[in-house]
């Protein structure tokens, strides 16, 4: 019998719920990500927790036992249990009835098993009581050990259901897969024949599951990956992954957490932040960093243009992009550049200058300002502007 162990497990309000559910003759059970996460030893986010009690019978045991239900996703079987001021979303064992490729229609079950085959990856349809048991259903133990991200039944069919599953798949695999013993055959020929049903995907969910898979640690093999199955191409079109690996090195390199929009940067592609569907933040930063690695600008500058951050960031995407070393004396220029503050002003150069003539004459100024690396003061640079005129 497999037992884990996770601090969560002593946490009175989560006991509290579990409690709850079974003083009312039902089953509490832990599932998918936090039991999944809780036996790799990696940080848990969520709490699921799912039953055999129907969504009335949840809301009348909460309330006899003094707690706050709020039915949340009644229509989906799902009620959030608030115990101690913290919420618990609470999901009653489904089925489904019908799918179309994009959602499902579901409807309620009595058993463990009946609610684990309609989950994605055999690792993500293990169950835990409170104290820590281990309920594996369809054999998932054994492939979250080997770190082998399988789905569940055939492959195929689990795809049609929610061709969505085509992506997470290679984002499970950067996540929790082994990159050495390689990705399922089965899954890569299932993903493969079934390219034309990821066009009718809604773009926000492809976008947040773009953002999740370009987060984790190393996520250059499994976008190999979908590039050899056709995948990257229906997602993101003419993106090109070549860059992806060297960013990672560099990244890991100097010290730099993965970040989503970096690596999004590196892929390129045709309008792949409106593709994507992404917040006006990650776009505005994606195309950013895309610029001004392709501008040409000296490091200092782009210090001083757009800030230590984003330089950094360009700087790295640059080298990837032209497979070329980076240095860390570059980086410390950008951080030169960013702390540098242009001393002329258009009201220094008012006297002699005004409209387009006088905004040209600043730029030459900066300028000449940028190539002394910063070292210019402004009488010289006034003193130059005056030389200019005369």
């Amino acid at each position: 019998m497999t037992r884990l162990s996770a601090p969560w497990l002593d946490h009175a309000p989560a006991r509290a719920v579990c409690a709850m559910l079974e003083h009312g003759g039902h089953q509490a059970l832990f599932v998918g990500g936090c039991v999944r996460n809780a036996l790799l030893g990696v940080p848990v986010s969520d709490l699921d927790i799912c039953t055999d009690a129907r969504p009335e019978r949840v809301i009348a045991l909460a309330k006899a036992a003094g707690l706050k239900p709020v039915p949340t996703g009644i229509d989906h079987g799902t009620v959030t249990v608030v115990a101690d001021h913290e919420p618990f979303e609470i999901t009653t064992f489904r089925r489904d009835v019908r799918t179309d490729g994009r959602r499902a229609v579901v409807a309620f079950a009595d058993t463990i098993e009946e609610d684990a085959r309609r989950r994605d990856f055999t690792m993500n349809a293990l169950y835990a009581r409170i104290n820590g048991t281990v309920t594996d259903p369809l054999g998932g133990l054994p492939d979250l050990k080997a770190r082998h991200v399988r789905f569940i039944g055939t492959a195929s069919h689990r795809i049609r259901e929610d061709y969505l599953r085509s992506l997470r798949f290679f984002r499970f695999h950067a996540w929790y897969g082994d990159a050495a013993a390689g990705m399922d055959a089965e899954a890569l020929d299932a993903i493969a024949r079934n390219l034309d049903g990821l066009d009718g995907l809604s773009r926000e969910r492809v976008g947040a599951e773009s953002v999740k898979l370009l987060t984790a640690p190393d996520p250059a093999p499994a976008v190999a990956a979908m590039r050899m199955t056709g995948a990257l191409a229906r997602f993101l079109p003419g993106a090109d992954d070549r860059a992806l690996a060297p960013l990672v090195h560099l990244e890991q390199r100097f010290g730099l957490d993965p970040e989503a929009m970096r690596r999004l940067a590196a892929l390129g592609g045709e309008d792949t932040v409106q593709t994507l569907r992404l917040s006006r933040a990650q776009r505005t930063r994606a195309v950013l960093l895309r610029e001004a690695a392709t501008a040409g600008q000296s490091a200092a500058e782009l210090g001083y243009r757009h800030g230590a951050g984003i330089a950094r960031d360009a700087l790295l995407l640059r080298a990837a992009l032209l497979e070329q070393p980076l240095s860390g004396d570059e980086l410390h220029q950008a951080e030169v550049g960013a702390a540098a503050d242009f001393p002329v002003t258009a009201r220094d150069l008012m006297q002699e200058h005004s409209g387009a003539a006088l905004g040209k004459q600043l730029k030459r100024l900066e300028q000449a300002w940028i190539a002394s690396g910063f070292t210019l003061t402004r009488a010289a640079l006034l003193e130059m502007s005056r030389t200019q005129e005369g």
